[in-house]
């Protein structure tokens, strides 16, 4: 199974991509594409469209397009599940030890990590940042 994952633009501001996309490896999880993304802002509102009228949607959006990012095609059994408990609670102050927010997320916008939540989703997700690509 796939999903895709976002370091977000202040985990990889902060020098931790190498270490979250090691952590990503070390759990089981083998990268299919893997891209450095610099989203606009009308690009981060596309992605994030389905948040459009909830009120941190602005934020969010100017938050995902104030850097780089990498994006990553992730695969593994149960991928999905298994990187949304990797990632760990939204709110850091809230993540279990162990996770990857735990110990890298600033707040619970500067989060360090984005999983897909669900197939559907990741589908979504892998052809926003992964158009036309032929995937092996």
């Amino acid at each position: 199974m796939r999903t895709l994952t976002i370091v977000k633009p202040d985990a990889v501001a902060a020098g931790k991509a190498g270490a979250i996309l090691a952590r990503l490896e070390a759990e089981g999880f083998r990268f299919v594409a893997l891209r450095l993304i610099r989203l606009t802002k009308q690009e981060a509102e596309g992605f994030y469209a389905v948040h459009r009228e909830r009120p941190f949607f602005g934020s969010l959006t100017d938050f995902m397009s104030s850097g780089p990012a990498i994006a990553a095609v992730v695969e593994r059994e149960d991928a999905i599940s298994a990187l949304r408990r990797l990632m760990g609670a939204t709110n850091p102050e809230q993540a279990e030890a162990g996770t990857i927010r735990a110990a890298y997320a600033a707040s619970i916008e500067r989060n360090a990590i984005h999983g897909s939540d669900a197939p559907e989703t990741a589908a979504f997700e892998i052809g926003y940042f992964f158009p036309g690509v032929d995937l092996p």
